[in-house]
């Protein structure tokens, strides 16, 4: 608190301290903005050259602005090249803006408060604008918007249950048991992304010793509530040497996320309304079964015969069924409506708002809905102050069914796979369900009964502030700040009604989950550009930033619940559990830059962190960043007439930190209760006092170059980046009294290229193509281990399982192997071996678009385990099939390899995706009539994917956002949709 109270001191200080500064002479000029095709530009940027007066085009690419004499005009507006205009005795001009094909004049981040065009990074920073992220298909939410659009990335979704859960990971593994997710940053409001159990495990028993809570319960990033049709455009800083000045929750980089804002001119009203379905992208199948199969279930001679009966009395009466299609086969409808205003004048400018979403599920009675309130605003409180707020309400519903793992037999996919076709499962007249003879739970019970929701309510709130206070013919100085608070509250409510047949032991379950977070960061700096000459401008950045972070997580399980209630009150035996976590972070930075003769651009910089999460909570930790690029063509070496429109050098290097788990440096007291009196006993975790943070340092080089005038470049980037002194927990010696501890356990180093390709083939009067190829792959390798060598998440051995390892893959797969020596090989990894991605838009007389998205992930592997499960209970659609070994079904094949040889269980998860497609035409209108503007549209999305994966989806991660990614077990199946659109401008 005190800290925050010397910030408002320091912010009022500055504010109230402007000095006034007097205004030279100046002249009134007008002009038009115009797209090199005759087209008026709206929006433009308008900005005096050397001060912070300007103005933007209105919609007839029209603007007013008064000027000293012989000024220059610095002319920008997104996907087109900077001009500077210099003024002569016009008083109306003209300006034809050229496109930026190679984005070389797009601005990204180097810093908490500065910024720098594309052409002179140093770094490679991926940009995803809002026509790329939403103008193709509609996404669910975000994080799936992301999904193969990020070079550098793997994403996995962790469920197809609606309302997302992405597992992203930047660069490779940045973490063992240490957040391995990039921090996410709204408007300059860091995002709460925490992943909350619901307490399923109660019921499915996934995590053996009764927890409440399990990675494996599918629960979804908070991230999801974000609404994608907000956002302008998105910016990835993949790692250490882009994003360490983030501080200690950016080791896993950090994908910075800028909304919509309004423009000076008209008002702007847009109304956009998506319909589309949603189905199943793919089915197993099922066994089809003969009398002779279906007495084969059943080891017991009798029970053969029963079987036997019923599956040829089943046939007799068109009683078999296809249980798989009729629980996922559902076709859900999806709503996407979007309205917003936007405009505002010189001093003001406003952004409005309002969306809705709604989805259901490939399955009865699960769906997503989502509702957003924005309202962005912008206002020049004098020539030398302006602020900026963002204001977002969020309101998010899902009903995620009953999926993944589970040790009990009552989700629906294990419950399926010992589910034969002659099983009678549906209700009676009076509704009632009988019980499945073949498995724990009946699954058409379940999907009709059981409810799993979860609701937020959210609010995210951002202010920006910068303030001129000293201005010169050299220098300029100005105080920003920056930052805001992240509030949501989550309610969660599983219920299992007492009819349900696995419910017969606890007489029905009702679990409610409570959940409050805040987050709040502020960021104060002092930036100073310093023009030391025409040649050398020198800017200098300082300041200081705060985050503070508290989560409350309670959760209630009852049984014996009373028939039609589902108060945990109303229920004989009542479990609870709580999570509290609390951190605060500060960081200090230093950062200078500078750019000579607008060529070569040099940036150092360091900040010191310390976090509440260290063992030594005073101790500042410093960690350097530096960079380096050296445009070619812009110093005179390369002809920029020439072969050769732009060559850029550049080498980074950066360090970042990952704090300790809450919680890990202190030995906890676990309550206990003996002879009715409570009390305390030491825990079993023991805490490590003097735990540090994980380091991370990043070294990045790389070039750029286009060719033939900017419409064909490319961007190649090799980077190495080292995990110093990672995160894992330990089992102790058992003398200890202790089972498991923290500790820092080693180090790791990940090495990997990126190779980007931007082209316009086709330029003319009817037709533009443009294009962009990506290539990415990485290598982690364990250099150092100061533990022994342990299974890692998965189920062991016997079925593959991940293990950290000195001299290895940090991703490797292990399992029994009959060729090995030892009897334990590697198996696969789950690092691809290469990933591509090509978007292209396609663009006929102005007026019809084609855009796609296509995503190559070559190699990789997962942990499948759902095909097992189906073998295990014989209902394998290729059970009966002998493909694999001649003269042996599939289905007892690979059974028989249990115990002996895991390579049947480690699957290569590699995949061609068409992942997006859609086709869009734009109706002309005058610009004089009420209608401003009309387009319609289809799209698909993921209906068409190459794979030899056998289960449902090779992206799917069912342990969660962490370390162990790329375990398939009965998981929510992967969806397909195609949606109609039409927006209409006013």
């Amino acid at each position: 608190m005190r800290n925050y109270k010397l910030i408002t001191a320091f912010l009022i200080l500055c504010v109230t301290g402007l000095p006034f500064i007097s205004k030279a002479q100046v002249r009134p000029i007008t002009g038009t903005v115009l797209d090199g095709k005759n087209h008026p530009v709206t929006g433009a940027s308008i900005l005096i050259q050397g001060k912070s007066q300007g103005t933007v085009t209105d919609e007839l690419g029209k603007f007013k602005l008064s000027v000293p004499e012989n000024a220059t005009l610095i002319v920008t507006f997104t996907g087109y090249r900077t001009q500077l205009v210099h003024l002569s005795g016009s008083t109306d001009i003209k300006i034809d803006l050229v496109e930026d094909v190679a984005r070389l004049d797009e601005i990204v981040v180097t810093g908490l408060s500065t910024s720098i065009k594309r052409r002179n990074l140093a770094n490679s920073v991926a940009v995803i604008n809002a026509t790329e992220l939403n103008g193709v298909a509609p996404s669910q939410t975000f994080d799936q918007a992301l999904s193969g659009k990020i070079s550098g990335a793997t994403i996995n979704s962790n469920t197809g249950a609606p309302g997302g859960g992405e597992s992203v990971k930047l660069r490779g593994v940045t973490s063992i048991y240490g957040n391995t997710q990039p921090l996410y940053v709204v408007d300059g409001v860091f995002i709460d992304n925490t992943a909350t159990s619901a307490g399923l495990n109660f019921v499915t028993g996934a995590l053996a010793g009764g927890a409440l809570t399990s990675n494996q319960d599918n629960p979804s990033g908070r991230i999801s509530d974000i609404n994608a049709e907000d956002i302008e455009n998105v910016e990835i800083l993949k790692g250490a040497s882009a994003a360490a000045i983030y501080g200690s929750r950016a080791a896993g980089g950090v994908i910075i996320v800028t909304t919509k804002k309004g423009h000076a001119g008209r008002t702007h009203i847009t109304f956009s309304q998506d319909l589309g379905f949603i189905k199943v992208r793919k089915l197993l199948g099922v066994r089809q079964f003969t009398a002779e199969t279906a007495a084969s279930l059943s080891r017991d001679s009798a029970t053969g015969v029963q079987y036997a009966a019923e599956f040829t009395a089943a046939k007799a009466s068109g009683q078999l069924y296809d249980y798989e299609k009729e629980i996922f086969g559902n076709t859900g409808f999806a709503r996407n409506t979007l309205v917003s205003v936007s405009g505002g004048g010189e001093r003001t400018t406003f952004y409005l708002s309002a969306g809705q979403k709604d989805e259901t599920g490939i399955v009865k009675n699960t769906g997503y809905r989502n509702t957003s309130l924005r309202f962005n605003i912008d206002h020049h409180i004098s020539d030398n102050v302006k602020i900026g707020i963002s204001t977002n309400y969020l309101n998010t519903s899902g009903n995620r069914g009953l999926s993944g793992n589970d040790n009990a037999g009552v989700t629906l996919g294990i419950a399926l796979s010992s589910t034969p076709q002659f099983a009678q499962l549906h209700p009676d007249q009076f509704g009632n369900y009988p019980n499945n003879p073949f498995a724990a739970s009946n699954p058409l019970q379940t999907v009709a009964l059981m409810q799993n929701h979860e609701g937020v309510n959210r609010f995210i709130n951002g202010i920006g502030l910068e303030a001129t206070f000293q201005r010169s013919e050299k220098s300029v100085t100005k105080f920003v700040a920056g930052g805001g608070f992240d509030f949501y509250s989550l309610e969660t409510n599983v219920l299992f009604p007492s009819t349900l047949q696995f419910q017969s032991v606890n007489k029905g379950t009702s679990i409610q989950g409570f959940t409050n977070s805040l987050n709040v960061n502020a960021i104060l700096s002092l930036v100073n550009t310093f023009n030391v000459s025409k040649n050398l401008i020198l800017t200098t950045s300082a300041g200081v930033t705060l985050e503070d972070g508290k989560y409350n997580n309670l959760l209630d399980a009852a049984t014996q619940v009373i028939s039609g209630q589902s108060n945990v009150d109303q229920a004989g035996s009542l479990t609870a559990t709580q999570v509290r976590t609390q951190f605060q972070n500060q960081g200090i930075y230093v950062q200078e830059e500078a750019a000579i003769i607008d060529a070569v651009t040099a940036t150092a910089g360091v900040r010191f962190d310390r976090s509440s999460n260290n063992g030594d909570a005073t101790k500042f930790y410093v960690y350097p960043k530096a960079g380096l690029s050296w445009n070619l063509t812009h110093s005179g070496i390369l002809d920029p007439e020439g072969v050769f429109s732009n060559f850029k050098l550049r080498a980074a290097y950066g360090e970042a930190n990952n704090t300790p788990a809450y919680g890990s440096k202190f030995t906890a007291m676990n309550v206990s209760n003996i002879g009715g009196l409570p009390g305390s006993l030491i825990g079993l975790q023991e805490g490590q006092p003097n735990i540090e943070p994980e380091r991370q340092s990043e070294f990045e080089t790389g070039l750029d170059f286009s060719v033939l005038k900017g419409r064909l470049s490319f961007e190649f980037t090799y980077y190495n980046k080292k995990i110093n002194n990672f995160l894992m927990q330990s089992n102790p010696p058992s003398s200890s009294g202790f089972s498991t501890s923290w500790l820092n356990a080693g180090d790791l180093k990940n090495e990997g290229v990126e190779l980007s390709l931007s082209a316009r083939p086709v330029q003319n009067r009817n037709i533009t193509w443009n294009t962009t190829f990506n290539f990415w792959l990485n290598r982690s390798l364990v250099t150092r281990l100061i533990t022994n060598p342990t299974p890692q998440g998965s189920f062991g051995y016997v079925l593959g399982t991940f293990q950290i390892q000195q001299g290895a893959s940090a991703t490797q797969i292990l399992g029994l192997s009959p060729t090995s020596p030892t009897g334990i090989a590697k198996l696969g990894d789950a690092e691809p071996t290469f990933q591509m991605n090509t978007y292209n838009e396609i663009t006929f007389m102005n007026k019809i678009s084609l855009r796609f998205l296509l995503h190559w992930k070559n190699g990789g592997q997962n942990i499948n385990l759902t095909n097992l499960e189906n073998d295990f209970g014989g209902t394998s659609a290729d059970w009966d099939a002998q493909t694999i070994q001649k003269g042996v079904p599939n289905g007892a094949y690979r059974i028989s390899q249990i115990g002996t040889n895991a390579q049947e269980f480690v699957q290569n998860s590699g995949y061609v995706k068409l992942r997006e497609i859609g086709l869009y035409y734009s109706f002309s209108t005058s610009r004089d009539a009420f209608l401003k503007g009309l387009r319609v549209g289809v799209s698909m999305t993921n209906f068409f994917v190459w794979t030899k994966y056998a289960a449902y989806d090779p992206e799917v991660s069912n342990f969660g956002t962490g370390f162990s990614s790329g375990v398939d077990v009965d998981p929510y199946p992967a969806t397909k949709r195609a949606d109609f659109h039409i927006s209409l401008d006013f």
